[in-house]
């Protein structure tokens, strides 16, 4: 794996969800690394990848309400675990749960392993309400898929949650998750 600075050259074989991406970051004029890589499912696989981007890693979790009313995409440290009960307090929404793959695609264009901040893009109804845990700011890089698992980008985190977030107009909720029983 090898840091490569900005979008592929050849686009050959790509979905047009991730260069929509690339186009996305490029209109707005963001600077971003990316990696190539077998796809990647897990916190583990992930992990590998991060090292060499070098950017928070984070677990990107789509939920939604028991009414499935409400979404949200909630981004959290990858070594924090998540805990249903103490983040429902913080945004007033009890009953939290994974949402559909079905959603997922309908409201991110993502499917499960590839899910993204870079999916409010696609949000144009903001249905997806933006969580950040507190210590995802802290870092100087944030790491992401491209809305899809085979490539990872590294963003500078006042990029990601100024002008990129802004682009998508999405608001983004501060949230403080200990991750403690």
């Amino acid at each position: 794996m090898q840091l490569q600075n900005g979008r592929p050259t050849d686009t050959t074989g790509r979905l047009d969800k991730e260069i929509r991406t690339y186009d996305f970051l490029d209109k707005l004029g963001i600077e971003y690394q990316r990696i190539d890589h077998e796809a990647a499912f897990t916190m583990e696989v992930c992990e590998e990848i991060d090292k060499t981007l070098g950017a928070t890693i984070c677990k990107n979790l789509f939920l939604c309400n028991r009414q499935k009313t409400d979404f949200y995409l909630l981004m959290i440290p990858g070594d924090k675990t998540f805990k249903t009960k103490e983040l429902s307090h913080q945004i007033g929404s009890a009953r939290l749960s994974f949402a559909s793959p079905q959603d997922m695609e309908k409201y991110l264009d993502i499917t499960p392993g590839s899910v993204s901040v870079m999916g409010l893009m696609n949000d144009h109804d903001n249905a997806v309400r933006l969580l950040v845990d507190e210590d995802v700011l802290k870092g100087e890089w944030v790491g992401c898929h491209p809305c899809i698992n085979t490539s990872s980008l590294r963003i500078k985190t006042k990029d990601m949650f100024g002008p990129v977030i802004k682009a998508m107009h999405h608001d983004m909720t501060v949230v403080k998750l200990t991750g403690e029983a």
